[in-house]
């Protein structure tokens, strides 16, 4: 209840923020964020004879801030999704700054694909990282 009361405080603010910038004809991109709620802890295939583990922050960004509600809906099917991606990579490619960034990359394209299955379109502008931190 928490996170619906601030993504409708986001979202009216968002609302009333284009309404007093924009002028008259002119259109404004308003992006608004969605984040998971709480973090994302997994573990990831490791070299070592010890378990190798990843906690991330994700920010989905989208254009339209009526579309955090989808994502909200979604929210279940988009986390498997990351986690999945996450529990198939190598401790190489995790702990890697080259590896974080195809593994962000993986994570939006199958976020946008598994969107547009559902709903019949891609939603994500782009997928952010806020905290990555493995073990």
């Amino acid at each position: 209840m928490k996170k619906f009361g601030l993504l409708l405080l986001i979202m009216m603010s968002s609302l009333l923020s284009v309404n007093v910038f924009a002028e008259e004809g002119e259109t404004v991109d308003t992006y608004a964020y969605y984040g998971f709620e709480p973090d994302i802890v997994t573990n990831y295939i490791s070299n070592r004879k010890k378990l190798g583990f990843v906690r991330i922050s994700v920010e989905l960004m989208v254009k339209v801030p009526e579309d955090l509600m989808v994502l909200e809906h979604h929210d279940p099917l988009l986390r498997a999704a990351i986690i999945e991606i996450l529990g198939a990579q190598t401790e190489d490619k995790v702990k890697s700054l080259t590896g974080k960034e195809e593994i962000r990359r993986e994570c939006y394209d199958t976020l946008n694909r598994l969107l547009e299955q559902e709903i019949g379109k891609p939603l994500v502008v782009n997928l952010l990282f806020t905290k990555y931190l493995y073990d």
